[in-house]
């Protein structure tokens, strides 16, 4: 078996090297966790949250799971979403693909896998629901880019369509939702302009009616 020691050198020598760059930066980074930024993206090891768009810990939280989803059904990224909203309070909630996808070919292309076909089922969702589009493409490989484009648009709406988001934007809070994705072969990220920041942008049968809650709030206050 081979030892990771490596692994440890590689953290001394990172800590060490922070912290000559910032003294006191691990000390005042353990007293307070404020990000402005939600990164929902993919497990994807080539795709790291931080250093794509130049952020130091504690100003990016990061949720990722395979083909950055957002599933009604998914505790576990509801939970970070929440957690994001109502404590971190953050400003923007960013959901990010990126080009070439493996868990978006293997969808597309009706591989099997393992257990988690049953997790790419949702990617064969969103290719039903934009066949016509796709079949149109001839190359297979823009057909799985665009898909992977697709997936994250719809990501976004699942997002907006979550009561956290929904119940966020009527108490006034400021939370704008964006659709980005990311090219391994320059490093780039594209915005593909799907940016939502108030519960009129979305269809109106996934809007919750809040009314109740607001009134409850008011008499609260």
């Amino acid at each position: 078996m081979r030892s990771l020691k490596h692994l440890f050198d590689n953290n001394k020598a990172w800590a060490d090297r922070i912290e000559v760059e910032a003294p006191g930066f691990f000390k005042k980074l353990s007293e307070q966790q404020a990000p402005e930024y939600l990164w929902i993206g993919c497990s994807d090891s080539r795709v790291p949250a931080n250093d794509i768009v130049g952020l130091l810990p504690g100003e990016l939280f990061v949720h990722r799971n395979v083909a950055n989803m957002v599933l009604h059904s998914d505790i576990n990224c509801l939970s970070v979403l929440q957690y994001a909203i109502d404590v971190l309070k953050v400003k923007h909630i960013i959901v990010v693909g990126h080009y070439g996808c493996g868990g978006i070919a293997a969808a597309m292309m009706k591989q099997r896998v393992g257990f988690i076909d049953n997790w790419l089922r949702n990617i064969k969702d969103v290719y039903a629901l934009h066949r016509d589009e796709l079949e149109a493409i001839a190359e297979e490989s823009d057909r799985v880019n665009r898909l992977c484009e697709l997936n994250v648009m719809e990501q976004v709406r699942n997002v907006c369509h979550t009561s956290f988001v929904q119940e966020a934007w009527e108490r006034g809070q400021e939370i704008t939702v964006h659709g980005w994705v990311y090219s391994l072969r320059n490093g780039r990220v594209k915005d593909l302009r799907v940016t939502h920041s108030s519960s009129d942008q979305i269809d109106n049968i996934y809007a919750l009616d809040l009314s109740e809650m607001t009134n409850e709030h008011i008499i609260e206050k």
